[in-house]
């Protein structure tokens, strides 16, 4: 496969998935300040989104001070943010179009329906209780365009490149929320042990689709060292660490090529740390520490997957 048409691929599953990733982060955020209302603690959650979603300065240079509707307008409908929820969806449809020959007919016409809708969508719907619909409407829309991806796609080249772009972002994504939400909960700005930090944990859950999930697994109360277990280590948690570095390492093994194989072998490292890792290690060394080291070897695979097998441009 070319090149450009691997990295088209693969960067317009990265920014479906960043856009699911973006209204997953948003939507805790706002479910958390709502039992911070005025509180310093509502406002350091509103700068933890801005943390995990990239750099802050734009952000101050058009808005000044955070506050919940300039956040939530800037990682909306900004369209002077390219990571913003537009920027995302309007990017995976300018890739889409790149290589719309590839692509199955039911495919773009998901991508592109997307991004008509967005684009055309009005911002006052994140006033209020909006905003959570719309959220559960980015998140559709990306599970409509996976399944259309998978359920249509040949098995071939160009499902793996798309698929090893969605995980790479998953993996990416699922350790910032961890990392950004649990210090802000470990710190102890919630009431530890009682009915808010309940709900601030399961927000944080539900942020990754698993709330249900937690409760099928462990059948107690929700902890923090069992919560973070489930981000990390479960292998059969579709949206875990472990899950992502599962389908990162059999992908790369698939695509693999005469370039490829010190980034299969880093790859296959982390991985490994994953597999036989223990959560009781984890926290010992710092949980904080880990995942920072975590989102550094992924920046790390995903510049040398761009250097072997795409243009390294982004």
């Amino acid at each position: 496969m070319l090149s450009r048409t691997a990295d088209h691929l693969y960067w317009m599953a990265r920014y479906t998935e960043r856009a699911e990733n973006l209204a997953r982060m948003l939507d805790v955020t706002q479910r958390m300040s709502l039992l911070h209302a005025g509180s310093e603690g509502n406002e350091s959650g509103w700068a933890s989104a801005l943390t995990i979603a990239g750099p802050e300065a734009p952000y101050r240079a058009k808005h000044g001070e955070v506050t919940p509707a300039g956040v939530m307008s800037w990682l909306c409908f900004d369209a002077d943010n390219p990571s913003s929820i537009i920027g995302c969806l309007r990017s995976a449809r300018e890739n889409a179009h790149a290589v719309r020959g590839t692509l199955t007919s039911e495919l773009w016409e998901t991508i592109n329906d997307t991004w008509l809708k967005v684009r055309d969508g009005d911002p006052a719907v994140l006033a209020g209780s909006g905003a959570g619909e719309f959220f559960d409407w980015v998140k559709f829309r990306s599970h409509l365009s996976r399944g259309v991806t998978i359920g249509t796609m040949l098995q071939d080249e160009a499902l793996w490149f798309a698929r090893l772009g969605t995980y790479l972002e998953r993996a990416d994504s699922t350790a910032r929320i961890l990392d950004v939400h649990s210090r802000r909960l470990l710190a102890g700005v919630s009431d530890v042990g009682g009915a808010s930090d309940y709900y601030q944990w399961s927000a944080l859950l539900r942020s990754v689709s698993a709330f249900e999930v937690y409760r099928r697994v462990y059948r107690d109360r929700i902890t923090p060292l069992r919560v973070a277990e489930l981000f990390i280590l479960r292998a059969d948690m579709p949206r875990s660490l472990h899950k992502c570095l599962n389908e990162v390492t059999e992908l790369l093994d698939m695509v693999g090529n005469r370039h490829s194989g010190e980034t299969a072998r880093r790859a296959g490292i982390l991985h490994a740390s994953l597999h036989f890792g223990r959560i009781e290690d984890i926290f010992a060394g710092g949980l904080h520490a880990f995942l920072g080291d975590f989102v550094g070897r992924i920046y790390d695979l995903s510049d040398r997957i761009a250097n072997d097998f795409l243009i390294p441009k982004h």
